[in-house]
């Protein structure tokens, strides 16, 4: 079901997860292999890196102060994942930062700086 789950969201992804899988794919990014909507526990990730243990989300408004965001989140942590979550807005006008971003936390070991951080109602599409 989670296999049939993430192939639907594969084909139906925003143009901001578009944007980003651009990047991404290929190993474009020091040679790490990324996949996108990918299946783990209960919930289905935008990207996953699995060899570094790191998870990219990207948001749009309706995720703004979602509790449910913040508990999935906890639940990917507590299994030793680390999660970067980024608005779509971000992706879309400021790909480059984002990148930056991302290589910034494959090449360290510690948790994600905050990309600035999500105001609530700032990421509304």
């Amino acid at each position: 079901m989670a296999n049939s789950n993430a192939r639907t969201l594969r084909q139906n992804r925003t143009d901001a997860e578009r944007a980003l899988w651009q990047r991404l794919r290929r190993k474009q990014l020091d040679g790490v292999r990324f996949r996108q909507q990918a299946p783990l526990g209960p919930y289905i990730v935008d990207f996953l890196c699995a060899k570094q243990r790191l998870i990219i989300e990207v948001d749009g408004g309706q995720h703004a102060g979602a509790n449910a965001d913040r508990a999935r989140s906890a639940w990917l942590e507590g299994r030793g994942f680390r999660v970067m979550r980024f608005w779509n807005n971000d992706v879309l006008r400021n790909l480059d930062g984002v990148i930056e971003a991302i290589l910034v936390v494959l090449r360290s070991e510690g948790s994600p700086p905050p990309f600035p951080a999500p105001i609530e109602g700032a990421g509304e599409d």
